[in-house]
């Protein structure tokens, strides 16, 4: 038994040291990385805009072998986003028309008739109001707002800009909406208007959320609540879509048959448009497949297209057909370009456009930080960041964004084109190695404890006196 016992120890010890540094270094996992440059270092979180170089090192299909570690060698909270998902344009503000409402109790405002002088675009003009018989003026008045000239553009948020009193202000009031300007519906109530100052500082609230799209808009005090002395009206519009600019991919074919070329890409590029460009004057209907493997089947990627180049004038005027949207994203290696007619004066040059995705990560932990590219074995897990950015543009600021890191200098070799190469589950071969010593070592003991012969049992006379 103690002979088993001091034969195993050993290996024991060993594999499990093995196990443990395999755990630990994750450099094992990762054919290289590349050194991050913060544009500041008092931030939470930023954002990698991915270079060629780090699409033609991956290999994972999805890019699910791209993580961001920090000095200690600990993966970072991170995730892999659209082109212009973190990225936030500042809104769009658009000056609106508003009239002055008479002041009215409460329960008067249904009786308010408003006679108005609209332009055949119904852009109201002019406003005047009048009271139903027997209601009489009290309270305070409101703002009817003309959202009209914003056509098909439905506003976030309206903003209000009035004129400083010196005296606190704290009021709640409603927000209608009205297509017609007779029968009104309320979108919003007890919202609050506050201008407060105190010590130098102040405390502004004049934004009313409204994120519908109607043509008209009244805001009208509750209670016994004073509006200030208003000096303009904003229209806060959704922002423009950030501009993302576009890569382009030339490839040469690898490959050609009669009316069909075979192009192969040389990384993971998340492709979602392509174009043909010749060296001479050409008029072809062409159909773009694509796959992942050679074995497999090709799949169709786009619509049956018309691509023309025409040399026209001087050299370098050239008139040619637009780039050609595909169907979706596609990362895939092998490409090909089917002709029609297939009889082509010569080989097409496949350009495959990409806009360069986002890699956001958290900064915990000691700087520096590095983005490790390329593994068949590990994979990130992908936090929810996208649900960060929209908890922070809420309770800060519409237009924020993790900043700026880049790739700096050369990256550092990890370990290398091995980390790329499908890798054996040496894990669990160790698991069953180790399960079956453990049966030959129990097995072991219980036939030594059978061959053990019995010792004969000894009795005792007893006698009294």
């Amino acid at each position: 038994m103690r002979k088993w016992s001091r034969a195993l120890l050993p290996v024991l010890f060993g594999v499990a040291g093995a196990v443990a540094a395999q755990a630990t270094d994750y450099r094992a996992q990762y054919a290289e990385q590349w050194p991050l440059s913060l544009s500041s270092a008092q931030s939470g979180a930023y954002r990698v805009v991915l270079e060629p170089a780090i699409y033609r090192r991956a290999g994972a299909a999805d890019l699910g072998d791209l993580q961001v570690f920090n000095a200690a060698g600990q993966a970072l909270p991170s995730a892999l986003l659209a082109p212009d998902q973190p990225l936030a344009q500042p809104p769009v503000q658009r000056e609106l028309p508003w009239f002055a409402l008479p002041p009215l109790a409460e329960a008067q405002r249904n009786d308010l008739q408003l006679l108005t002088e609209r332009d055949t675009d119904g852009r109201v003009r002019r406003v005047e109001a009048r009271l139903g018989g027997g209601a009489v003026a009290n309270g305070q008045g409101g703002w009817l707002i003309d959202a009209s000239v914003l056509g098909q553009q439905p506003p976030a948020a309206l903003v209000l800009d009035w004129a400083e009193s010196g005296q606190p202000l704290q009021a709640q009031v409603q927000l209608d909406a009205s297509d017609d300007l007779q029968r009104w519906q309320s979108i919003a109530r007890d919202v609050p208007l506050v201008d407060l100052q105190r010590a130098g500082k102040r405390l502004l609230q004049r934004r009313l959320q409204v994120d519908s799209n109607v043509r008209y808009l009244r805001i009208l005090p509750q209670g016994e609540a004073r509006l200030p002395e208003l000096r303009s009206v904003l229209a806060e519009l959704p922002p423009a879509p950030a501009t993302v600019p576009w890569e382009w991919l030339s490839l040469t074919p690898t490959a050609q048959g009669k009316g069909e070329f075979t192009f192969e890409l040389d990384g993971r590029f998340p492709v979602t448009r392509a174009d043909v460009a010749s060296t001479d004057n050409s008029l072809v209907q062409w159909t773009l497949f694509s796959r992942d493997d050679e074995s497999a089947e090709w799949q169709r990627r786009s619509a049956p297209w018309i691509a023309y180049q025409l040399q026209q004038g001087a050299p370098g005027q050239r008139q040619q057909s637009a780039a050609q949207p595909l169907g979706g994203m596609y990362r895939d290696r092998y490409w090909k370009l089917v002709a029609s007619p297939v009889e082509t004066t010569s080989a097409p040059t496949l350009r495959l456009g990409y806009q360069p995705e986002v890699m956001v990560f958290l900064s915990q932990g000691a700087a520096p930080y590095a983005l490790a590219v390329g593994s068949t074995t590990a994979r990130r897990a992908e936090a929810p960041i996208t649900v960060l950015i929209e908890e922070l543009r809420q309770r800060n600021d519409p237009s924020w964004q993790p900043t700026l890191a880049r790739l700096e200098g050369s990256p550092e070799t990890l370990a290398g084109d091995a980390a790329l190469k499908p890798q054996h589950d040496w894990k669990a071969w160790l698991l069953w190695a180790l399960l079956g010593l453990g049966v030959l070592v129990v097995g072991g003991l219980a036939l030594s404890l059978l061959k053990q012969k019995p010792q004969p049992r000894t009795s005792r006379a007893w006698s009294s006196a």
